[in-house]
């Protein structure tokens, strides 16, 4: 798993944890559904630190929250 795909899988776990979905996300969050949709599609190669942010808020998390799974845990430094 890279840094993207453990984005997009916090993402949705997180809706599915609150029964929303990334559309409502992306309205409580105030994040356009196309910056989101890229996310999850993997187009995203970098999310910035202000999107995530801004979904954390809407989530009502901190990024810390965000971050503290197994999955960021054991992320291995990717080389390009």
């Amino acid at each position: 798993m890279n840094t993207q795909e453990a984005i997009a899988g916090r993402i949705l776990e997180l809706c599915r944890e609150r029964g929303i979905t990334p559309n409502g996300l992306s309205y409580i969050a105030g994040v356009p559904q196309a910056t989101i949709k890229s996310i999850l599609n993997g187009e995203s190669k970098n999310p910035g630190t202000v999107t995530i942010k801004k979904l954390c808020d809407g989530l009502e998390i901190t990024l810390g929250q965000f971050f503290s799974t197994p999955e960021f845990d054991t992320l291995e430094q990717e080389i390009r």
